[in-house]
């Protein structure tokens, strides 16, 4: 267990009662999140440490980023090598080796015939939707400016998630999120997941790009019908749309496939991937086809930090351990076992209405406010996660053992009883 450190005195102001002595504690960090009541210093294999030394069993994995889990020794020797290298930054004026390292590793496995490399998952979305449009725009109309122009649009699907920036935040399906800034980005639509809908929405002349999750992860762990992703794929071909694949929490391993997409067996045009990519760094990534890449153009985007040679170095080696068969295999074996035994505890407790999910990338509907369910959860010693009013969301390390799966399994049991 990590020892505990000494944090720093922060400043405190009178509570409301206005007694000398009733003080709480300020953070100087803006209010953006609900943090809960607990102060993370360190952290081994699938377990994590507060600094008054109370362990907790994490099947949140830092928001599916941790997937290697704590403490991972390779991961270790990467980020020293990726140091000892004296590379940490280099503008993207220049090349550097273990940027095109990693871009054509991401190739070599994937579709894609490029690689843009930025800092995070909603910049990537952000990316995407770019360059979903300057594709857009290139095959459409040929000189006719105006009909160009007219091929813009970008439809994601209802209980989409694809990040908080003005664009991703209008694909995102969460009024809450979307109320305090409005106006948001234009061009962009929600559109119900059914076929009859798309169909009337995508338009060949306006409809430049469909965003889609594979498996939706904060609109309640909903993994869409591989037969479902097929007809969209068949739809956007036919209305020459690109479709996007956002895999920014469901890939990368998470569904027991190195992709999400392979799993469907359905190609994207464009996959976005971050989170686990390297390894707790911020690093995001737009995977593209020959054909979205050809019509980019010097100055199109652009991003200070993304793919440098620090984080790319050890991107490359998180990717490798991801891809992985053996620890692929293992997230099958593992999820589907996870999905039994969920299914049997749902059977058992009233307070359970369902649960679904695929590899290690679960949701469990719950009667009470999820919120309730993962406060009880924390004080057990387990940490799982929201995915909306009633979903608890479970994404545990990908390399967890089957001991700490049963493990998580008894505390949600005893939590649900």
């Amino acid at each position: 267990m990590s020892s505990a450190i000494a944090l720093p005195v922060l400043p405190t102001t009178p509570s409301d009662s206005g007694a000398a002595a009733a003080t709480e504690r300020v953070s100087a960090l803006a209010g953006t999140y609900a943090r809960a009541p607990i102060t993370l210093v360190g952290g081994w294999g699938a377990d994590v440490f507060d600094d008054a030394g109370r362990s907790y069993l994490d099947f949140a994995s830092g928001i599916a980023v941790n997937a290697l889990g704590y403490g991972d020794r390779g991961l270790q020797a990467a980020m020293h090598a990726a140091v000892d290298g004296g590379l940490i930054h280099a503008s993207n004026l220049y090349h550097t080796r273990p940027g095109e390292a990693l871009a054509q590793w991401l190739t070599d496995h994937s579709f894609a015939a490029r690689v843009f490399l930025c800092n995070s998952g909603a910049e990537a979305n952000e990316g995407a939707f770019k360059f979903a449009r300057r594709w857009a725009r290139s095959i459409a109309g040929g000189a006719d400016a105006g009909a160009a122009s007219a091929k813009h649009e970008i439809i994601a699907l209802r209980g989409a998630f694809h990040g908080r920036l003005f664009a991703s935040l209008a694909a995102t399906d969460r009024p809450a999120y979307r109320a305090p800034f409005r106006p948001l980005a234009g061009g962009i639509s929600v559109i119900e997941r059914d076929m009859k809908d798309l169909d009337s929405a995508v338009s060949a002349e306006t409809v430049a790009a469909v965003i889609v999750e594979p498996v939706q992860g904060e609109g309640g762990v909903r993994v869409l019908d591989p037969g479902f992703l097929r007809e969209l794929r068949a739809l956007t071909q036919d209305r020459r749309v690109a479709l996007i694949f956002d895999e920014i929490q469901c890939g990368l391993g998470r569904t027991g496939y190195l992709f999400a997409y392979e799993r469907a067996q359905v190609e994207p045009d464009i996959l976005t991937l971050a989170k686990p990519l390297a390894g707790g760094l911020p690093m995001g990534a737009v995977l593209m086809s020959a054909d979205i890449a050809n019509t980019i153009q010097t100055g199109d985007h652009g991003s200070t930090f993304g793919g440098g040679p620090f984080v790319a170095s050890v991107a490359r080696y998180v990717v490798e351990r991801l891809a992985d068969p053996a620890l692929l295999a293992a997230v099958r074996e593992n999820g589907q076992w996870l999905g039994a035994e969920l299914g049997a505890l749902a059977d058992a407790s009233h307070a359970v209405r369902t649960v679904r999910g695929v590899g290690l990338m679960w949701g469990i509907d719950v009667r009470d406010r999820a919120a309730e369910v993962v406060r009880a959860a924390r004080e057990r010693g387990l940490l799982i996660l929201t995915a909306g009013e009633h979903t608890v969301r479970l994404v545990p390390p990908l390399t967890i053992t089957r001991g700490d799966l049963e493990r998580g399994v008894g505390m949600l049991r005893e939590i649900l009883a």
